[in-house]
C-alpha cells in the first residue's frame, strides 16, 4: 500500500468532530486559491479531500446528514477566509457597528455554508463507488453554486472559476462557458484528483488534458485577437484615495470635491473623465457650485461621469438611489442610470424590520436606497455607447446587460472599494471585474476612490492601473469591443449542457 493510499483510508475512517474539523480546515486552505495568493492547487485538494471525507460519510449511519455537516464544515472554512475582508467594513464607524462585526462575519459565512451541506446531501443521496460519484459531487456543487449567485438577490462572489486568477489563458475559457462552466470544471478537476489516493489515475488525467487544452486555447485567444484602440477616445479615470471614514465628514467635503476636481484638471486632454461610486459624497445635482465646477469641464468638449447620491421626491414619498451622472459637452442634461443591484446590508437592509427590533442598522447611512431596474445602454459623445455597473453589479455573471437594449461598446464600472479593506476584498472585486470583461468580450474602465482603478480590455488585459491606496489618475485610450463572445450570445446554457452530460455519465457508470 502507497503513502496515498493510506492517506486515503486514513481520510475514509475519520468521524464525528475530527471529520468535520479536516473538513474545515481543507475548506480553509482552498480559499487561498482566491485573490490575492491565486494559489489554484489548494483549491483543487480541498475539493479531493472533501470527497474522500464524503466518502467515509457513506459508509457510516446517516450518511446524507454526515455529508451536509461534512460540506458545511468545508464551505464554512472557505468562506470564513475568502471572505474575511467584510470585517473591514464595521471599522468604519467601530462606536456603532463593531458588535455587529462577528455576528456579521459568522452568521454570513455560516448561512452561505449551507450551499455546500446541500450540495454534499445530496451527492452522498446519489452516490456511487467510482468514477461516478465524482460526476455526480461535481454536479450538486456546481448547480449549488450557481444557486448561490442567484437566490435572496444572489452572491456569487469567489466562485471556484475564480481560482484561477493566476492563469489569464485559462480564464479566457469563460467567454466560452462563463464563470459557472469553468466552475464546475474546476470542481470536476479538484475531485477527480481523490482517485489518486486509490490508485486510479484515468480520470485526473483526462481533466490535466482538459486544462492543458483550455489553457492552450487561452494561449491562442490571446495572440490571435489583438485589440485596437478607439480613435479620438482618452479617459482620465480618478482615483482619489478618500478613505471610507472621510468621506461623509461635513468639514472634509469641500477637500474632498477640491481632490476630485484638481485631479482631473492634470496636465492632459481626458475627452472622458470617470470619477468613483458616489464620488462627491453629497447628492451633486442638489449641488449648484458642484454642477458649475463641471459646466467648466463640459464647456470644454469633455464628459464627466461622476458616482453620485441621488435624491427623487415623488408622490409617494421620497427616495433615494445610488447612480450614475453622464454630464456631456456643453453641460446638457445629464443621463442618470440608478444602481439596481443592492448591497445588503450595505445598501438596504433584509428582514428589515426584524433585524432593526434586534438592533441591526445597516452600515450606510439613512433608510438605504431604492433600486433602480435594470442594465442600461448610454449614449455617449465622442465614444461608443456604454453600460454602467456601479460596484457590487459587477460580479453577477450574464446580468451585465439587458438583451432588450443593444450590446454596448464598454461598460464603466464605478466603485468604492474602501468599504472592503486594504488587501483581499478590493483584489477579489478587480478580478471579478476582469472575468466580466473576458464573459462579454467589452472592455471596462474602473475607476474605484481608494483603487484598483484600471482600464481592462475583452481579453481581461490590463492596459494600465492605478495601485490600491494610491492617489493619482489613470489615462489611456480605449479599447474596442470584441466580437460578442459565445457566452454573452447564449448565457449559461453550455453550462446547463455540463450538468446534464454529466448527470447522464454518471447514470451510466453507476449501471456498469
Amino acid at each position: 500500500m502507497t503513502a496515498l493510499t493510506r492517506t486515503g483510508e486514513w481520510l475514509r475512517g475519520l468521524a464525528g468532530w475530527r471529520r468535520l474539523l479536516l473538513a474545515f480546515a481543507a475548506g480553509a486552505i482552498s480559499a487561498t486559491a482566491f485573490a490575492p495568493l491565486n494559489i489554484f492547487p489548494a483549491l483543487l485538494l480541498g475539493y479531493a479531500v472533501l470527497v474522500l471525507l464524503l466518502d467515509g460519510a457513506d459508509a457510516g449511519p446517516g450518511p446524507v446528514r454526515a455529508a451536509a455537516a461534512t460540506g458545511w464544515a468545508f464551505s464554512f472554512g472557505q468562506f470564513l477566509v475568502g471572505l474575511h475582508w467584510i470585517g473591514y467594513a464595521f471599522l468604519v464607524d467601530p462606536g456603532n457597528h463593531l458588535w455587529q462585526m462577528p455576528f456579521a462575519l459568522v452568521g454570513l459565512t455560516a448561512g452561505l455554508g449551507l450551499f455546500g451541506a446541500l450540495a454534499c446531501g445530496m451527492a452522498v443521496y446519489f452516490w456511487q463507488p467510482g468514477a461516478a460519484r465524482i460526476l455526480v459531487f461535481a454536479v450538486t456543487m456546481a448547480a449549488c453554486e450557481w444557486l448561490r449567485g442567484h437566490i435572496l438577490t444572489g452572491f456569487p462572489w469567489n466562485l471556484p472559476g475564480y481560482g484561477w486568477g493566476a492563469s489569464l489563458a485559462v480564464l479566457q475559457s469563460v467567454s466560452l462557458m462563463g464563470v459557472y462552466g469553468l466552475s464546475f470544471l474546476t470542481i470536476l478537476f479538484g475531485a477527480s484528483l481523490a482517485e489518486l489516493f486509490t490508485a486510479r489515475w484515468k480520470t485526473p488525467v483526462v481533466l490535466l488534458l482538459l486544462f492543458a487544452a483550455l489553457w492552450s486555447f487561452g494561449v491562442y485567444r490571446l495572440a490571435a485577437t489583438p485589440v485596437k484602440d478607439i480613435g479620438g477616445v482618452r479617459l482620465r479615470l480618478v482615483q482619489p484615495d478618500i478613505p471610507q471614514a472621510e468621506k461623509y465628514v461635513r468639514g472634509l467635503m469641500l477637500r474632498n470635491w477640491r481632490r476630485l476636481v484638481e485631479l482631473s484638471i492634470q496636465p492632459g486632454l481626458p475627452t472622458h473623465i470617470i470619477w468613483p461610486e458616489a464620488a462627491t459624497g453629497f447628492a451633486v445635482a442638489r449641488s449648484p457650485g458642484a454642477l458649475d465646477q463641471i459646466g467648466l469641464f463640459t464647456a470644454r468638449g469633455q464628459t464627466v461621469m461622476t458616482g453620485s447620491a441621488r435624491v427623487d421626491v415623488g408622490a409617494t414619498g421620497i427616495a433615494a438611489f445610488n447612480s450614475l451622472y453622464v454630464f456631456g459637452p456643453h453641460l446638457s442634461l445629464p443621463d442618470i442610470y440608478d444602481k439596481f443591484h443592492l448591497v445588503p446590508f450595505g445598501e438596504y437592509l433584509p428582514l428589515a424590520k426584524l433585524l432593526r427590533a434586534i438592533g441591526v442598522n445597516q452600515l450606510t447611512m439613512g433608510d438605504g436606497f431604492a433600486a433602480g431596474d435594470h442594465p442600461h445602454v448610454i449614449a455617449l459623445s465622442g465614444a461608443p455607447a456604454m453600460t454602467p455597473l456601479i460596484c457590487y453589479e459587477v460580479i453577477f455573471p450574464h446580468a451585465v446587460t439587458d438583451p432588450a437594449e443593444p450590446r454596448p461598446g464598454w461598460f464603466v464600472n464605478v466603485t468604492d472599494d474602501s468599504w472592503f479593506g486594504p488587501w483581499a476584498g478590493p483584489h477579489q472585486h478587480f478580478l471579478i471585474a476582469r472575468v466580466r470583461a473576458i464573459e462579454e468580450g467589452l472592455p471596462i474602465a474602473r475607476a474605484a476612490n481608494t483603487g484598483i482603478s484600471a482600464v481592462i480590455d475583452g481579453n481581461g488585459r490590463v492596459r494600465t492601473k492605478l495601485e490600491l491606496n494610491k492617489l493619482g489618475v489613470v489615462d489611456s485610450p480605449l479599447p474596442g469591443a470584441l466580437p460578442a463572445t459565445l457566452y454573452a450570445r447564449f448565457g449559461d446554457l453550455v453550462f446547463l449542457a455540463f450538468l446534464v452530460t454529466a448527470v447522464f455519465g454518471a447514470f451510466v457508470l453507476g449501471r456498469r
